[in-house]
């Protein structure tokens, strides 16, 4: 990545990967062990990298003094601390992050709170991660935030660095659309994240979640997960968060781990081990699964004395209610299935209540013969790849939750829903007694698989993403008509003799309209179209889809070539309507029974019938409802319509079923063939303007409205452009 050595890139997380404690009156610093450090630690070797993010004390805490020796200390790290006061912090992280975003995204919005004190204290803290980047940021360098935390933040540097190299990743679930639209603050969020240029995901299912809820709360369209934002691209895509699998594969072979494993065998007295390692959080699916242990005892009888589980449960956001009550049910539960199953020198269960050093959890790993990870709802979820990396020689058996994002990666496990207690306790009795040769095949794909894809390669690949659609969007902008290339058109139209204008109606001369009667032409644009026609040496032909009664209503009294339905009407200045070919519409009689079945399937669709041609319209449906039956009707019509002579073409919001033949190509090779001409500018938006592009000769100006690939010269953004240069050309 020799390109990449000479950029900086800026991590920027809530949590800076060095946290300042305070003991006594003293400041400690201490390095984190989490996935994202250890991740991005390692793209460090092909990037100048620096950390942005918040150190771990309120602002009052510190003096002048402490402050600057922590900025001195942190600045040895290439790490930039972001201070906020203690009331800041609370309405931001206790407030907004973890108890609205976090049981919202996690789809417990029984838990969701809204409070807008809280929407303002992050917004608030956004602002101040802005100010902190900025106040880093070089032109070329490429900014990378991370999570729920800083949502808002891509925009927020978007808006004073329009040019910057911006990535979002999240690293919890994205919601379906309906459970994200009870946000009330859902488009801030999602024009936050917007300001990305690739947006990341562990799973397709939340980058599916993220687009629909783009498109139907937004209106921004997509093609394989590349969003139109206005005058940008963004990308977005799945990138499952990998593990150091090295460091938990040969940890199992450090003398404290082995110790520590000797240890716990000999207290187990040969118990097999079920493993189950978790935060505490209601997301995780605790108490769920204590039941399902429960219920797996109760099927066992005796012959349960022969497994403990292990449950190590990690403190986390005890001054939340919530998380409060399932401590107390999850210490209840426990008492209860021990006092009603334990015997003496008998404990079903081993609770413990806090976190643990990494030797002492690789070598729970290491013993354990199940992993049982089975959270209600969880981003990725990391333990479960922890413990397959420890089983070098392939023995045990991992049960994981199909609501882990890590369960569309590792299907080798046995999957199981989390809230079917029955189905887990039979998995467990399952595991127990799956052979030894289907343990190690299971295991061994599994092993491959994140060993090839670690965090490592993880980080890469998302870097390497980022590149690409950073090229793409710089193809576009090389295509997008700029100041200089509007005046080069300008300067070749004033100077030029003969002069020919091709130009489409529907979405280049005039924005879309929910129905195709209601995009009448205003009078500024027959104003200027007429201008533009009475020059003696221009040829203004409208190249349009419509039909010829409304071409004729609108434009029948100007001085201008006049095509209709894809070019199967023409009409020439001052001549009469003529029909190109020989067609007939026997066809229609099959395909609109067909096309109106589908009207009566999606509500707010119709049916559009022109002379040759028959369209079904879908703009004002469900956008989603809409785009599934376009795709069930482009394939029925495709199967059904192979002997009638007909085109299926799909387009802005449309279905359209056409007479073969005629196109926009051919009319336009019909004007070109009447002179030579020294000026040609020719403007439209959709596939069907890619024909009359194609004819054009090399040096004739063509212009493609959108960010969308084409045959054209230039793109534009909307039709306002292609006015605003047509009524520079007008005069």
């Amino acid at each position: 990545m020799s390109s990449s050595q000479q950029r900086r890139l800026l991590i920027v997380s809530n949590r800076l990967p060095m946290s300042v404690v305070r003991q006594g009156r003293e400041l400690k610093f201490l390095r984190s062990v989490g996935g994202l450090a250890t991740g991005l630690a390692s793209v460090y070797r092909d990037y100048e990298a620096q950390w942005i993010g918040w150190p771990g004390l309120a602002a009052e805490e510190l003096d002048e003094g402490q402050f600057t020796q922590i900025e001195e200390r942190l600045d040895r790290e290439n790490c930039h601390p972001v201070l906020m006061s203690g009331e800041q912090m609370d309405g931001f992280y206790h407030g907004f992050c973890n108890k609205t975003i976090w049981p919202l995204f996690h789809y417990f919005p029984e838990y969701t709170v809204y409070n807008d004190h809280s929407w303002q204290a992050y917004r608030t803290v956004n602002g101040l991660f802005a100010e902190a980047v900025l106040k880093l940021a070089r032109p070329d360098d490429i900014i990378w935030i991370h999570d729920y935390h800083l949502m808002l933040l891509p925009e927020l540097i978007r808006r004073d660095l329009p040019e910057a190299s911006v990535a979002f990743f999240l690293h919890i679930p994205f919601p379906a659309f309906e459970i994200f639209r009870l946000m009330p603050w859902r488009q801030d969020i999602l024009r936050g994240m917007l300001g990305a240029d690739l947006i990341g995901f562990h799973t397709y299912d939340y980058v599916g979640g993220f687009l629909e809820s783009v498109r139907r709360i937004m209106g921004f369209e997509h093609s394989l997960g590349r969003i139109k934002v206005e005058r940008r691209l963004v990308q977005a895509d799945a990138f499952p968060m990998g593990i150091d699998y090295q460091r938990f594969s040969r940890a199992v072979e450090h003398p404290e781990v082995v110790k520590e494993v000797e240890d716990i065998l000999a207290e187990a007295e040969g118990r097999d081990i079920i493993l189950s390692i978790d935060r505490l959080d209601y997301s995780k699916g605790l108490i769920q699964r204590l039941e399902a242990f429960e219920r797996f005892l109760e099927l066992q009888g005796s012959s349960g004395k022969k497994v403990t589980l292990i449950l190590l449960v990690v403190p986390s956001r005890t001054e939340v209610d919530q998380y409060a009550s399932i401590k107390k049910q999850v210490d209840e539960l426990v008492g209860k299935i021990n006092g009603r199953y334990g015997s003496i020198g008998f404990v079903p269960i081993w609770y413990l209540y806090r976190s643990l050093p990494f030797n002492p959890l690789v070598a729970l790993y290491r013993v354990a013969r199940i992993g049982l990870v089975t959270p209600i709802r969880d981003g990725m979820n990391l333990v479960a790849k922890e413990f397959v990396a420890t089983k070098k020689e392939g023995l045990g058996t991992l049960i994981l939750s199909e609501m882990a994002g890590a369960a569309q990666e590792l299907g080798e496990a046995i999957i199981v829903n989390p809230n079917n207690k029955e189905k887990v306790a039979r998995a467990i009795k399952r595991a127990l007694e799956m052979p030894e040769e289907e343990q190690r095949e299971r295991m061994t794909k599994m092993q491959e698989r994140i060993r090839r894809y670690d965090v490592t390669a993880w980080a890469r690949d998302f870097l390497e993403r980022l590149d690409q659609i950073t090229t793409i969007q710089q193809d576009y902008a090389v295509r997008r008509l700029t100041p200089e290339h509007r005046d080069e058109i300008l300067a070749g139209y004033r100077a030029a003799q003969r002069r020919l204008f091709l130009f489409d109606y529907d979405g280049t001369l005039v924005p879309f309209a929910d129905r195709p009667e209601d995009a009448v032409p205003d009078e500024d644009l027959q104003d200027m179209l007429a201008r533009l026609a009475a020059e003696p040496r221009n040829e203004v032909v409208i190249v349009s889809n419509r039909d010829r009664p409304a071409m004729t209503v609108w434009f029948g009294h100007t001085d201008m070539g006049l095509v209709a339905e894809h070019g199967f009407w023409v009409r020439e200045r001052g001549g009469e309507w003529e029909l190109t070919q020989p067609v007939n519409s026997e066809w229609k009689k099959d395909v609109r029974p067909i096309l109106e079945h589908y009207v009566d399937r999606t509500p707010r669709s119709f049916v559009e019938e022109k002379d040759y041609s028959l369209v079904w319209h879908f703009r004002m449906s469900d956008p989603r409802l809409g785009e599934d039956r376009a795709k069930e009707l482009k394939d029925t019509l495709l199967a059904m319509t192979t002997n009638l002579g007909v085109e299926i073409q799909e387009g802005n919001k449309i279905i359209m079923v056409k007479f073969a033949g005629a196109n926009k190509g051919r009319s336009a090779v019909r004007w070109l063939a009447k002179e030579k001409w020294d000026f040609i500018l020719s403007a439209g938006d959709d596939f069907t303007d890619e024909d009359m592009f194609a004819a054009l000769p090399v040096e004739a100006y063509s212009l493609r409205v959108g960010l969308n690939v084409s045959r054209a010269r230039y793109n534009l953004a909307s039709p306002l452009e292609v006015r605003s240069l047509v009524r520079a050309l007008a005069g």
